[in-house]
């Protein structure tokens, strides 16, 4: 008994192990670098251009502006009602986290159209949508609250024009897309910014943290949660 307990061999323990594995070559190396220095150049020189999309559709009924937009802005969405076919214009916005106490206006719709008509468009032709208090999704949030006034009035659109700040504007243009597709075509227009210099966002601070955030949530919006 106890030469079979001698005898009995315990399993072998092998940490490593030699295998075959295929690598790149050196001019494998090369292409694959320069593939990637490419796209790495490509993405530099065209994200902000994809972004900060423009796509109007030239027959839309109304101009949907965001009202958080700074003032400069709200004077280009202006120049756009006026060269296009609208007959209004929606601001959309949620609370003044700044200075609610001392305006009188208590959210960014009420702001910008306030502004509208202080830069000389009538009354009847500008109107605010508030947008509820929300702690996340605010940009969907303004689109939901859009489509809920839209479907109590008695308008009947077949196409409307998103008014957004630069490269925010592929986002707004998902969103308002994915309510309102396929009764309503939306098309998208992006406001030029004064914070960078478009061409050159890389060598500005402002631009390259409005480049990677924006980037970051419309990719989280595309693909995981459209409602960001």
């Amino acid at each position: 008994m106890q030469k079979n307990r001698r005898r009995q061999k315990f399993p072998k323990i092998k940490l490593i192990k030699c295998q075959e594995m295929w690598t790149l070559t050196a001019q494998g190396w090369a292409i694959a670098i320069a593939l990637i220095a490419y796209l790495i150049f490509f993405t530099i020189t065209h994200v902000h251009s994809f972004l900060a999309v423009t796509s109007p559709i030239k027959s839309a009924e109304i101009l949907v502006v965001e009202g958080w937009l700074p003032d400069y802005a709200i004077q280009q969405a202006l120049t756009e009602f006026k060269n296009g076919s609208y007959s209004l214009v929606i601001t959309t916005g949620g609370s003044i986290e700044k200075g609610n106490y001392l305006s009188e206006y208590k959210n960014f719709a009420e702001v910008s159209a306030a502004t509208f008509k202080q830069l000389g468009l009538e009354s009847e032709k500008v109107i605010a949508v508030p947008t509820p208090v929300v702690i996340k999704d605010r940009s969907y949030a303004s689109a939901a609250e859009f489509n809920r006034w839209l479907s109590d009035s008695n308008l009947k659109l077949q196409s409307i024009n998103v008014f957004s700040l630069d490269v925010h504007t592929r986002r707004s243009w998902l969103l308002f897309k994915k309510l309102l597709s396929p009764n309503i075509k939306v098309g998208a227009i992006a406001a030029k910014t004064q914070d960078y210099d478009p061409n050159k966002w890389w060598d500005y601070s402002q631009g390259v943290r409005t480049i990677i955030d924006e980037g970051i949530a419309y990719i989280y919006a595309r693909f995981w949660n459209w409602k960001a």
